[in-house]
């Protein structure tokens, strides 16, 4: 199943190039009684009872072309937003040897440097225009698989992470370069996009081995494959909850490849990853 959120905050289930509104399936999350609130996501924490309703919903739903519609973040509420950096040993290599990439910095391994966090106040949808500061610095695109966290866990055996993962979908993990720490340059507003939809692991089936690629005005700029991984998914979910705590909603972002470049207002680019579909996302300037 694929689920998204569109337009004015509503519920939505992609097929055959149509969005069926199931926005009523929302009615099966119980709402929060007490302050303060839940600081995980309740949609993706009641999923299985949403996706229910859904079913119920979705032989009357009415629908939409998926040309016609703004997409959403798929989760509305992350409680943290986890980045893998250099996790493809060709962008660890393109990262130390481009200054305007590493700006003296030392690249490390990921091993070595271990994960970031980003911003979720830098968050949104491939509806929304990812927002250019600091016209003065390169701006670059980093096309990456997001792992949406549904079961909660600390210290998961990667043997076991499998069975955490509530969905995947595209992730842009936009950045400006500089000296400055990781986080601080990937947590602008807007330098975090999720889309444009989700795709359950039952859809999904091995992620081990998608195949994915980013254009920039039709210029290709970013092509690989999952299976180059260093850490490798289960990996990656052992290690950053050996830090924190995994809620439902969390969101892994898996790293890049090589072929990271600049973006300037007026481009669009295109990600695209098999099993989970393309997204286009307009570049704007703040």
């Amino acid at each position: 199943m694929r689920i998204c959120r569109y337009d004015d905050n509503r519920l939505g289930v992609v097929k055959d190039d149509r969005v069926f509104d199931v926005t009523e399936a929302l009615d099966a999350i119980p709402a929060p009684t007490v302050y303060p609130l839940p600081t995980h996501d309740l949609l993706i924490a009641n999923l299985d009872s949403v996706r229910a309703r859904i079913d119920a919903l979705l032989p009357n739903a009415s629908s939409k072309a998926v040309s016609e519609v703004k997409f959403l973040s798929p989760v509305a509420n992350p409680g943290k937003l986890v980045a893998a950096p250099v996790n493809y040993l060709k962008h660890l290599e393109e990262a130390r040897s481009n200054e305007e990439i590493h700006h003296s910095n030392q690249v490390l391994e990921i091993q070595k440097i271990g994960l970031f966090l980003k911003a979720t106040s830098s968050l949104i949808g491939a509806g929304e225009p990812v927002k250019v500061r600091h016209h003065d610095r390169r701006n670059d695109h980093e096309i990456e698989l997001a792992i949406i966290i549904g079961k909660p866990g600390t210290n998961i055996k990667k043997e076991n992470a499998w069975d955490h993962i509530a969905a995947y979908s595209i992730g842009l993990d936009m950045t400006v370069r500089g000296p400055e720490e990781r986080s601080l340059r990937k947590s602008i507003d807007t330098y975090s996009v999720r889309g444009p939809w989700m795709v359950a692991p039952d859809e999904m089936g091995d992620a081990t081995q998608l195949d994915f690629h980013l254009t920039v005005n039709d210029e290709d700029r970013q092509k690989a494959n999952t299976k180059d991984l260093v850490l490798d998914i289960p990996e990656l979910i052992e290690y950053a909850s050996a830090f924190y705590t995994l809620h439902p909603g969390d969101v892994i972002y898996t790293g890049t490849p090589e072929g990271v470049g600049p973006v300037k207002p007026g481009d669009t680019i295109m990600a695209e990853f098999e099993k989970i579909g393309r997204m286009y996302v307009a570049v704007e300037s703040a």
